[in-house]
């Protein structure tokens, strides 16, 4: 049985007000079905991976997947980001992504270029690590245990 369109359309909204709600973190499409389904909607998880592939195509939200096996995280791109142009950090504590949008990255970039011929392409691009935040965390965490 066909679903009807208004069923898709509310669907694919709730998902995109999960994902601009969520915009400073990359979440899975598990993270959303099960958004989905606390908010009483039944949907089928290829929907929500279909529509994610449909949204990443037209640069609405970035896709990353760490390694080979990995499930892929979903990020909504914010227009004044040009999320295209340069490396993202992702903070492996707190799950919080960071654009590093800076003149670092022109340096980086002819760096690349002039130096290994090498064109940078920036797309679902990340570097994982700890961020500031969660660094202070885990300084403060050592000093009370010693």
């Amino acid at each position: 049985m066909a679903r009807s369109s208004s069923y898709n359309t509310r669907t694919r909204q709730l998902i995109l007000d999960y994902l601009t709600e969520n915009r400073r973190r990359a979440v899975s499409a598990a993270d959303i079905v099960a958004h989905l389904e606390a908010a009483g909607e039944r949907t089928n998880p290829t929907t929500v991976y279909r529509y994610l592939d449909k949204l990443a195509g037209e640069h609405r939200v970035m896709k990353y997947v760490a390694g080979k096996g990995e499930r892929a995280v979903y990020q909504y791109a914010d227009e004044q980001h040009h999320c295209h142009e340069h490396i993202h950090l992702k903070c492996v504590r707190c799950g919080e992504i960071f654009h590093m949008d800076c003149h670092f990255m022109d340096e980086v970039r002819r760096h690349l270029q002039d130096e290994h011929g090498f064109t940078l392409r920036c797309e679902g691009s990340i570097l994982y690590g700890v961020c500031r935040k969660c660094a202070e965390k885990l300084r403060q965490e050592e000093e009370i245990s010693e």
